[in-house]
């Protein structure tokens, strides 16, 4: 089978489609044909050596779907679709035509969805369902301020709607409307916290910042009494300050989301709970911008390093 290699750390020139033994599964393990796999930006920075877990030489790719091809018997030709934060670091991932899996991280997936959209998932809805139901375990009546809409951020709306929370969007200029966001706020307006504060009542139930940096020292001003902050990033600096006395007796909590501690088997459980709410329809899966044979990787990852928008997916394999 074709596997996308890299065997040194670098930009997206460092990799290269090598012809490897297909994979063989053992008595737990099951063989996937990988259909189509999304590029995140985390599989761009682990090619680039962001990723201190890696170990070379490596196949990347953390978010795929496909059709089961060997493993129990129940499970052969099923459409399924995963993610893990595992997978493309210290584990050989989805930028292949064929991909070995834990049988207890097979989940089937979304019916109405593509392979292209179901594979382009996983990071992005993963890591909101982390935030907004693990971490902050909001509930139907809270108010979330989400900070910046981008993919995890709109997954994290989506998700916040079908509970039944009132959402307030924060980014930077005019945004258009959104049918998973009450209100929107333009953080580059002056006196913006106040208006996220008068919108939410007080100050929000709970705050996912999806910029973290200098903007987590912006985001603890939004907090209600006993408000829940969730970070997963720091996008322009490491350390931040704020004043501990006004934290305390808010009786903030701070809670910080890595979905690299997510294995296959974990994130597969996360997107099994996902799955109802795209079949009802209730979340939409993102644009695909883009698709790239496996042969011209090296050009997706490089449209994924640009920034564009929409998603980024490669398709391994033909199903003609």
């Amino acid at each position: 089978m074709k596997a996308l290699r890299f065997n040194q750390h670098g930009d997206p020139g460092v990799l290269a489609v090598e012809e490897l033994p297909s994979p063989r599964a053992s008595a737990n393990e099951a063989v996937v044909r990988v259909f189509a796999a999304s590029i995140n930006p985390s599989d761009v920075k682990n090619v680039e050596g962001r990723m201190s877990q890696t170990t070379l030489p490596r196949t990347p790719g953390r978010d795929y779907s496909g059709v089961v091809i060997e493993g129990p018997a129940e499970w052969l030709g099923a459409q399924v679709w995963g993610s893990g934060g595992d997978v493309g670091f210290t584990r050989d991932g989805t930028h292949a035509e064929e991909l070995v899996v834990p049988v207890a991280s097979l989940h089937r997936k979304p019916a109405n969805l593509s392979f292209e959209e179901a594979s382009a998932i996983g990071v992005n809805f993963i890591t909101a369902w982390c935030a907004v139901v693990e971490a902050a375990q909001l509930q139907a009546g809270e108010r979330i301020a989400i900070i910046g809409l981008g993919g995890v951020g709109g997954a994290a709306a989506q998700i916040a709607k079908r509970i039944g929370a009132n959402v307030v969007g924060v980014g930077r200029g005019a945004h258009s409307a959104s049918a998973y966001v009450d209100a929107m706020v333009d953080s580059q307006a002056a006196g913006f916290v106040d208006e996220i504060r008068s919108l939410t009542n007080g100050g929000a139930d709970v705050v996912f910042d999806t910029v973290g940096g200098s903007m987590f020292e912006t985001a603890v001003h939004m907090l209600k009494v006993r408000g829940r902050l969730v970070e997963i990033s720091a996008t322009d600096r490491r350390d931040v300050t704020f004043n501990l006395a006004d934290f305390y007796h808010n009786e903030s909590r701070l809670i910080g989301v890595d979905t690299l501690k997510r294995d296959l088997v974990s994130s597969g459980a996360m997107l099994e709970a996902l799955r109802a709410g795209f079949e009802d329809g209730s979340y939409k899966a993102p644009v695909i911008a883009q698709t790239f044979a496996l042969n011209d990787a090296q050009a997706a990852y490089r449209a994924v390093a640009a920034g564009t928008k929409g998603r980024v997916v490669l398709t391994p394999q033909s199903r003609a």
